[in-house]
C-alpha cells in the first residue's frame, strides 16, 4: 500500500501541503531513531520506513538530499539490518537518484562505496546477493540496443499476412492476397517461399493453416511447393546435426508442418517414413561404451520428433503398403526408447527417467495402434527386432541369385558388382534393387542388419506388397508414386525370382546400360595423379628411422631353450668371450623355423649392438642416480621442516582476557511494541 498512500499525498499536496511536510518530518525522525537505537528487532518496522521514504522521493516530496543522506548514515555502520535498509532503499529509489541530475554524482559514490565494502567486508551469501541486486538496479550494465531490422514495405505486408493473419477462419482470404503477389520478380518469390519455409514464426495451432495456404498454391506455383519442403526437410536434418536446446522449439514445428503437408497431399510415405528412420537412425550408436555427441543418452527430444510426427498423420497409416511399413517402423522405435530407457543414467532413486517422455510415447503408441502389443523391456525390443530380420532376410537373399546369374557369375554374393550407370528409365526402376542386393550381400552377417540397411532393404519386403496408403483401394492398378513403383519392380523380381521371363528382363537391362567417360572422370583421374606425386615426393624427403625393438621369443622356444632371445635383433648372453648368439626366425611354408646363429664379436653388427647397449646401461644407471638424489633431498627436507615444527613457539591469544563478557538483557521485550498497539 505504500506506493498508493505516497500517491494519495501527492495529489493532496497542492490544497494540503502541511499533510506531506509533516509525514516527511515523521518519517525522518523514525529512520533516525531506528538507526540511533541499533537493535536487531523490529525489521519490519525499519524496512517500512525506508520503503516509504523511497516512495515519497519518487513523488519529489522527500528531498533527495535527505534520501542520500539516509543512505549516508547507513553507510556508517554497513552490516546487519542497516544493509537491508540500504538495499531496500535503493530497490524502491536508487534508479531514480541515480538518473536525476542533481542527485546523480552523489549516489555514484556511494554505490561504489558500497560494492567496496561488499568486497572487503566478510559477508553472507544472502547479504551480498541483495547488495549487487540494488547496485545493478540503480545502475544497470550498459547493454548494445539491438537494432530493430528495417524491412521493405512488401515484405512486412508477407509476414503480416502468415504470421499474424492466418488462422483457420482467414485461409481463403490470405491464399487470395498470396495469388495476388508479383511471383514473377525473384526478390518476392524468393522472400515469400522463404517466409513459407520459416513455420516456426506461425502460432503453433495454425500450422496446419500454413499447410493448406502451400497446398493451395501449389497448382499455379508448383516450385514454390517443392522449394517449401526441401526447405523443411533440410531444417529437420540440420536440427539433428546441430542438436542445441535452442532449436527445440523450431524442430518441433517444422516436424508438425511436415506431417501436415503429408495431411494436405504435398509429399508422399516414403518421405514421412524416410524422416521417421533417420530420427532412430542418424548419429545413433547403440555402443554404452561409445556414446554419439549427436545423440547422447540424456538426449531424449528426438522420440518427442517421433510422437509428434506420428500424432499428426499417423492415424492414416492403418491399411495397406503404409500399414505395414508403420508395424515395421513402430518394432524398431521401441528398441530405440527402450535402449534410451534402460541406460545407465536413468536411476529410479535419484534421477528417474522422465515420466512425461513416458506417458507420451504410451499415448502415441496407443493412437495409431490400439492392438499393439508393447515391449516391457529392452531384451524384448531387440527380440522383436530380430523376429522381423529373420522373416525378410530369406526373401531379400532370394533375389541375389537371380542378379549375379545374370552377371555370369553362380556365387551368391559377388564382390565384383560395380555401380550401375542410371541412363534409361527401366533402368532407374532396377537400379535401386540391385544396389540394396549388393550392401544386403556384404552386410547379411552383421546382427544390426537392418539398422545400418534400413533404407534399402530392411523394408523391401513390404515396400511393394501394395500401392501408397492414398489408393488403397486400387493396389493392382498403377501408382503414381515413384518410390512405391521402385517397390513393386523389387516385389515383382523377388516373386518370380525363378521364372525366365525376369532373367530376360534382366539380361536386356544389362544390355543398355553401358559406362560413359565425361570429361569430370579426366580431372578426377588428374587431381588423383597428382595427389599420389605430392605424396610419394613428400614421403621420400622424409627421414624415416626404424625403431630398434627387441621382440621376444615366442613360449615354446623359451621354455624349451629356457633363454630370452629375439627374432633378429634380442641377444643373449655371450656363453663365450669372442662370439654372442642370437635366434634366427625364418618362414617354410606356414612353419616358423628357429636357427641358432652365433656372431663374433669382432663383427660390425654385434659390436654396435654391445656399443648400444653399454650405452643405455649408462642412461639407466644415471638417471636411477637422479631419482635417488631428489628422493634423498625430499626426505631431507621432509625432515627439518618436522624440526622446525616441534621448535616453533606455540601461538597465544592475547586478546582472550580482553574480550568484554555478554550481558544478558535484564527483562522480556515488548509485545505491544514490537507490534504497534502501544504508543511510543
Amino acid at each position: 500500500m505504500l506506493p498508493f498512500y505516497s500517491r494519495l499525498v501527492a495529489t493532496l499536496h497542492p490544497c494540503m501541503p502541511d499533510v506531506a511536510n509533516d509525514l516527511v518530518q515523521l518519517l525522518k525522525g523514525d529512520f533516525k531513531w531506528h538507526v540511533r537505537k541499533k537493535d536487531q528487532i523490529n525489521i519490519e518496522s525499519k524496512l517500512k520506513t525506508v520503503r516509504f521514504i523511497g516512495e515519497l522521493v519518487k513523488f519529489k516530496l522527500y528531498p533527495k538530499t535527505e534520501a542520500l543522506h539516509c543512505l549516508k548514515m547507513l553507510m556508517f555502520d554497513f552490516s546487519h539490518h542497516n544493509i537491508e535498509m540500504a538495499c531496500a532503499l535503493l530497490d524502491c529509489c536508487g534508479r531514480y537518484l541515480y538518473r536525476s541530475q542533481e542527485s546523480h554524482h552523489r549516489t555514484k559514490i556511494y554505490l561504489d562505496v558500497m560494492m567496496r565494502k561488499k568486497s572487503a567486508l566478510h559477508l553472507d551469501s544472502r547479504y551480498t546477493t541483495m547488495i549487487e541486486n540494488a547496485f545493478y538496479y540503480s545502475n544497470p550494465p550498459e547493454v548494445q540496443q539491438v537494432a530493430k531490422k528495417i524491412r521493405p514495405p512488401m515484405h512486412e505486408y508477407i509476414r503480416k499476412l502468415l504470421y499474424k493473419d492466418l488462422s483457420k477462419v482467414t485461409t481463403e482470404k490470405v491464399l487470395r492476397q498470396m495469388r495476388k503477389l508479383d511471383w514473377d520478380d525473384t526478390e518476392i518469390a524468393f522472400y515469400a517461399t522463404k517466409s513459407l519455409i520459416a513455420v516456426w514464426n506461425v502460432r503453433f495451432n495454425s500450422i496446419h493453416c500454413a499447410a493448406n495456404l502451400l497446398a493451395g498454391l501449389a497448382p499455379y506455383h508448383e516450385h514454390v511447393a517443392i522449394q517449401v519442403v526441401d526447405g523443411v526437410l533440410e531444417d529437420i536434418r540440420l536440427g539433428m546435426e546441430m542438436n542445441h536446446p535452442k532449436f527445440n522449439q523450431r524442430r518441433v514445428s517444422c516436424v508438425k508442418y511436415l506431417g501436415e503437408l503429408y495431411n494436405y497431399r504435398m509429399v508422399e510415405s516414403a518421405v514421412i517414413f524416410k524422416t521417421l528412420y533417420s530420427f532412430i537412425t542418424f548419429a545413433v550408436s547403440y555402443d554404452v561404451n561409445m556414446p554419439s555427441p549427436l545423440d547422447s543418452p540424456e538426449h531424449l527430444f528426438r522420440i518427442r520428433l517421433v510422437c509428434v510426427l506420428l500424432e499428426t498423420c499417423g492415424q492414416y497409416f492403418d491399411k495397406g503398403t503404409s500399414k505395414k511399413k508403420l508395424d515395421c517402423f513402430l518394432i524398431y522405435f521401441q528398441r530405440y526408447y527402450w535402449f534410451k530407457r534402460s541406460n545407465a543414467i536413468w536411476v529410479e532413486e535419484t534421477r528417474p527417467f522422465p515420466i512425461d517422455i513416458r506417458n507420451l510415447v504410451q499415448d502415441t503408441l496407443e493412437a495409431v495402434r490400439p492392438k499393439l502389443k508393447l515391449s516391457e523391456n529392452f531384451e524384448e525390443a531387440l527380440k522383436a527386432c530380430e523376429d522381423l530380420e529373420n522373416e525378410y532376410k530369406p526373401r531379400v537373399a532370394s533375389v541375389l541369385p537371380i542378379i549375379e546369374t545374370d552377371e555370369g557369375n553362380t556365387s551368391e554374393a559377388d564382390d565384383n558388382l560395380t555401380t550401375i550407370q542410371e541412363i534409361e528409365e527401366e533402368g532407374d526402376e532396377l537400379s535401386g534393387d540391385v544396389s540394396s542386393q549388393k550392401l544386403t550381400g556384404e552386410e547379411e552377417s552383421e546382427e544390426d542388419y537392418s539398422q545400418s540397411q534400413r533404407s534399402n532393404t530392411g523394408s523391401q519386403g513390404n515396400e511393394g506388397e501394395g500401392s501408397d496408403d492414398n489408393d488403397d483401394e486400387d493396389q493392382n492398378g498403377e501408382d503414381d508414386d515413384d518410390d512405391d513403383d521402385n517397390d513393386e519392380d523389387g516385389d515383382d523380381v523377388m516373386e518370380s525370382a525363378g521364372e525366365e521371363e525376369d532373367e530376360d528382363q534382366v539380361l536386356h537391362l544389362k544390355n543398355t546400360l553401358k559406362v560413359v567417360k565425361c570429361a569430370e572422370d579426366d580431372d578426377f583421374m588428374a587431381a588423383f595423379d597428382k595427389m599420389m606425386v605430392d605424396n610419394i615426393q613428400a614421403r621420400n624427403n622424409e627421414n624415416l628411422k626404424v625403431p630398434q625393438l627387441d621382440i621376444a621369443l615366442p613360449m615354446h622356444i623359451t621354455d624349451r631353450n629356457k633363454k630370452t632371445a629375439t627374432y633378429v635383433t634380442d641377444v643373449e648372453e655371450p656363453v663365450e668371450d669372442n662370439a654372442i648368439k642370437f635366434v634366427l626366425m625364418t618362414r617354410k611354408g606356414n612353419k616358423q623355423q628357429f636357427t641358432k646363429l652365433n656372431v663374433p664379436i669382432s663383427a660390425e653388427f654385434a659390436a654396435t649392438y654391445k656399443e648400444r647397449e653399454r650405452a643405455e646401461m649408462a642412461e639407466k644407471e644415471k638417471m636411477k642416480q637422479v631419482v635417488l638424489g631428489i628422493h634423498e633431498r625430499q626426505e631431507e627436507e621432509d625432515y627439518q621442516e618436522m624440526i622446525a615444527s616441534m621448535n616453533r613457539p606455540v601461538p597465544v591469544n592475547t586478546n582472550r582476557e580482553r574480550r568484554p563478557r555478554y550481558q544478558h538483557p535484564k527483562g522480556a521485550p515488548d509485545a505491544d511494541l514490537i507490534f504497534g498497539s502501544k504508543k511510543r
